[in-house]
């Protein structure tokens, strides 16, 4: 088969663990007999620096002619420090997700039996953790009216919802949940909210639709709580924008790291994949970054978006394989022990396929 991967590398580190991700893709296609064109594309802050906007036309063209998109990371402090840029890398990134119909986050949070101790919480209350987030993208506070008024002195966001968003994704929530314990939980805040209530009736009224499923319906403080308590107790939870940002960020540490945590974004367009962290600026260039979360979204892109089961499969035991053996950078190995660089990772991995 062959592939066309629209690949935007972005900020900080991101050129460092996409270039390992590429690596491990290219050996996967020798391996299993495809080809596989990548298109490197601008955006964030070195797309702003470039032609001036964070997501320029060209790259979106190059993204809605792919297959899939290959994404790193967005951002830079010379943008996180000036609350009055007009103009900053996390826009592109929010206009992306709107022109390519981005609009369900797809989040797996998930334990590696090698690095269970690695988690800040208790081994037995994480031991068999494995859900997944489905986070509305493209709604929500992030998209509705903002501004300032009064002379600058109130500023205000608008949490705007219509029925069919909520529709489109818990659809997928509960296709998800299908073909997993068949348990879902709808994340809310319908006892203040009006968008949230908006939510849950409407949740409610497609479960008909699905009766093998079974659906809980929690507040999203609720949900932060029992999810460093009991993360195992959940499977398939949705939520709409805000709330799954902060939730995706909290379930991450779970696992240990958030540098093993993959994710993709699906829609109306092209499917986009990419590791959970963020750009991680401090590091850039230093070669130390680990780049197992934007391998694992690579492994997510063969089995979602091309259907290659048993390809992803071969990344994520090589994964594995690195974690028992202790291949890993900095952030993952003990005091005493050894740890590699980023593109010493990535080359054991394309060795060991």
């Amino acid at each position: 088969m062959k592939f066309n991967i629209a690949l935007l590398a972005g900020d900080g580190i991101g050129p460092e663990v996409i270039n390992e991700a590429v690596k491990v893709s290219d050996a996967i296609a020798k391996k299993f007999n495809h080809e596989i064109n990548w298109t490197p594309a601008l955006t964030g802050a070195c797309a702003i620096d470039a032609v001036g906007v964070p997501y320029p036309d060209e790259t979106h063209e190059i993204c809605m002619a792919a297959d899939a998109v290959l994404f790193g990371a967005i951002g830079h402090p010379k943008y996180d420090n000036d609350p009055s840029a007009p103009v900053r890398p996390e826009q592109g990134l929010l206009l992306m997700r709107k022109k390519l119909g981005l609009f369900a986050n797809v989040r797996p949070t998930f334990t590696f039996p090698s690095l269970i101790d690695n988690s800040p919480l208790k081994r037995e209350r994480i031991e068999g953790t494995d859900l997944i987030f489905l986070r509305e993208l493209t709604g929500g506070i992030y998209f509705g009216e903002k501004g300032r008024k009064d002379d600058g002195e109130t500023a205000y966001d608008t949490c705007t919802y219509t029925r069919a968003e909520v529709q489109r994704l818990a659809k997928k929530g509960f296709e998800l949940a299908m073909t997993r314990t068949k348990k879902l939980c709808c994340v809310d805040k319908a006892n203040v909210m009006e968008t949230s209530r908006l939510w849950r009736e409407t949740v409610q009224a497609m479960e008909k639709d699905y009766p093998e499923v079974t659906v809980s319906y929690e507040f999203v403080d609720a949900v932060a709580m029992r999810l460093v308590q009991w993360p195992n107790s959940y499977d398939v939870l949705i939520t709409e924008n805000l709330f799954g940002d902060i939730l995706t960020d909290e379930a991450s540490v779970i696992s240990g790291s958030m540098g093993l945590m993959p994710s993709a974004s699906v829609g109306e367009h092209t499917s986009l994949y990419e590791p959970i962290h963020g750009s991680y600026p401090q590091a850039t260039g230093l070669n130390i970054a680990n780049p197992l979360a934007t391998v694992l979204s690579a492994a997510m892109m063969f089995e979602d978006a091309f259907g290659l089961k048993e390809e992803a499969e071969a990344i994520r035991t090589v994964v594995n394989k690195s974690l028992e053996q202790g291949i890993v950078t900095e952030d993952l190995a003990g005091k005493d022990a050894k740890s590699y660089k980023t593109s010493e990772v990535g080359d054991w991995l394309v060795a060991n396929l």
